[in-house]
C-alpha cells in the first residue's frame, strides 16, 4: 500500500504533524510560566494546535495515498475523526500541564494520546465512501497503536524535562514521528477491495469530494504555519510607560530599571538597601538549596538560581529563570527558610529574590515587578508591600517613605 505513496506529500506530513507538535507543546509550557495568563485559554490552544496537526497530517497523509478513483470523504465521520482527537490530546495535555508529574500521569497520558491518534485514523479512514470496502491487518492495528503509545511517551518524557529550546524542538519532532509513523503503519496493514455496492462498508450521509478536503487541508497547514511563526516571535517587554495617577508619588513617573544583582536605580550609584526586618515567619538556619521534583525524581536547585516562587495549593512552583518548577513545600515553609536579605514575600502567593528583579510598575491597586533570567516574567505586588518593595531596591527618597495611594 505504502509503495504507491506521494513522497513530497509524505514528507510534508511529517513537517505538518512536527509544526503542530512545536506550537502545541510551546503553549502547554507556558501554562505554568505565565501566572498572569489565562491557563484554560493556553490549554484550549494547545490542544487545538495538536488536534489539528495530527488531524491535518492524516489528510495530508490519505492525499499521498494511492485512493480508489471513485473515493469520497464522508463530512460526519471526518469531522468526528477530528473532535475525538482534540478530545482525548486536551485529556492528555491536561494530565502532565497541571500539579504534579509523575511517571504514572505520564504513561497514562502518552496512552491516552496514543490512543486519540489511533481512533483519529481509524474513524477518518473509515470515513471513505466508495465501490470498496476497507480490510486491516489487525497485526498491524496493534503495532500502530504501540508505535503512537511509545512515541507519544517519549516526547512527553523529552518535553517534560525541559519546556524550551532544544528540547521542545526534540519533542515535536519525537511527536511529529509517533503521529506519522503510526498513520503508514496502519497504511501498510489496510486494502480497498473493490464491490459493486456504493458505500458498503456501512456508511451514508452527506460527502465531500477529495478536490474540497485538499482545500481544508491546505488552509489548515497555512494555520499550522502561521501559528508556529508567530509563536516564534518573542513577547514585547512591558512598556515603560508613564501611567498618570492622582496624588501619587512621582516614583511611578521616574525611571524604575534597576540592575540585576545590584539594586541599584539607573539614575543613581549603585548601592544595595538594606532590608527592613525579616519577612514576617519564624527564622529558620537559611538554606542552601531548595527540592524539586519532576518526572525522574527530586532535584535540589540552588537559591542563587531562584527567581521567584508562587504559590500552588499545598505546594510551590519554584522560577529558575527558565520555567517554574514544582516544589513540595508550602510557601509558608520556604518563607521560613530563605534569607531575607535576598527574598521578600510580596504578596500572599508570590515571593521574590530582590536581586533578579529588573523593573517595577504600578498596575491597578498594587504593583508588578519583572523578575529577570533567561525568560523573565512579572510577579504581583501587593498594595501593602509597595513601599517595602520600593525600599528594598533603592528606590525610596527614604528607606521609610510611604508610597501615597490615592485617595
Amino acid at each position: 500500500m505504502l509503495n504507491g505513496h506521494d513522497p513530497l506529500l509524505v514528507m510534508l506530513s511529517l513537517a505538518v504533524a512536527i509544526l503542530g507538535g512545536y506550537t502545541g507543546f510551546g503553549l502547554a509550557a507556558r501554562i505554568g510560566q505565565s501566572p498572569n495568563a489565562n491557563r484554560r485559554l493556553l490549554l484550549t490552544g494547545a490542544a487545538a494546535f495538536l488536534a489539528v496537526g495530527i488531524w491535518t497530517m492524516h489528510f495530508v497523509g490519505m492525499m499521498a495515498a494511492p485512493l480508489p478513483a471513485d473515493a469520497s470523504y464522508l463530512v460526519l465521520p471526518t469531522v468526528t475523526s477530528f473532535l475525538i482527537c482534540a478530545l482525548v490530546v486536551g485529556v492528555s495535555l491536561f494530565l502532565v500541564s497541571i500539579g504534579e508529574v509523575s511517571t504514572t500521569r505520564i504513561a497514562l497520558a502518552a496512552v491516552l494520546l496514543g490512543i486519540g491518534i489511533v481512533s483519529m485514523h481509524y474513524v477518518g479512514i473509515h470515513g471513505l465512501a466508495g465501490r470498496f470496502i476497507i480490510e486491516h491487518d489487525h497485526r498491524i492495528v496493534a503495532l500502530s497503536l504501540l508505535i503512537a503509545v511509545a512515541a507519544a511517551y517519549g516526547g512527553l518524557r523529552i518535553y517534560l524535562a525541559a519546556q524550551g529550546g532544544w528540547r521542545l524542538a526534540l519533542s515535536a519532532v519525537a511527536f511529529g514521528f509517533a503521529v506519522s509513523g503510526m498513520h503508514y503503519t496502519a497504511m501498510a496493514g489496510m486494502r480497498f477491495v473493490p464491490t459493486l455496492v456504493e458505500e458498503a462498508h456501512g456508511y451514508a450521509g452527506l460527502a465531500a469530494s477529495p478536490q474540497i478536503v485538499s482545500l481544508v487541508v491546505a488552509l489548515l497547514c497555512f494555520v499550522i504555519a502561521a501559528g508556529f511563526l508567530l509563536f516564534l516571535v518573542p513577547e514585547p517587554k512591558a512598556k515603560r510607560a508613564k501611567p498618570e495617577f492622582v496624588g501619587v508619588d512621582p516614583w511611578v513617573l521616574e525611571a524604575e530599571s534597576v540592575e540585576p544583582r545590584t539594586g541599584a536605580t539607573n539614575t543613581g550609584s549603585p548601592r544595595r538597601a538594606a532590608p527592613l526586618g525579616g519577612i514576617g515567619m519564624p527564622r529558620q538556619q537559611p538554606i542552601e538549596r531548595v527540592p524539586v521534583t519532576s518526572a525522574d525524581g527530586t532535584h535540589l536547585i540552588e537559591i542563587a538560581e531562584i527567581r521567584s516562587i508562587r504559590a500552588d495549593a499545598h505546594y510551590t512552583q519554584v522560577h529558575d529563570g527558565h520555567r517554574e518548577r514544582l516544589c513540595p513545600w508550602s510557601i509558608s515553609e520556604l518563607e521560613a527558610k530563605l534569607d531575607p536579605t535576598d527574598f521578600m514575600r510580596v504578596h500572599r502567593s508570590h515571593i521574590v529574590a530582590l536581586a533578579h528583579v529588573t523593573f517595577i510598575r504600578k498596575e491597578g491597586d498594587g504593583a508588578v515587578v519583572e523578575v529577570g533570567g533567561a525568560e523573565s516574567h512579572f510577579v504581583p505586588v501587593s498594595r501593602s508591600k509597595i513601599a517595602e518593595v520600593r525600599a528594598r531596591l533603592g528606590l525610596s527618597r527614604t528607606a521609610s517613605s510611604p508610597v501615597r495611594q490615592r485617595s
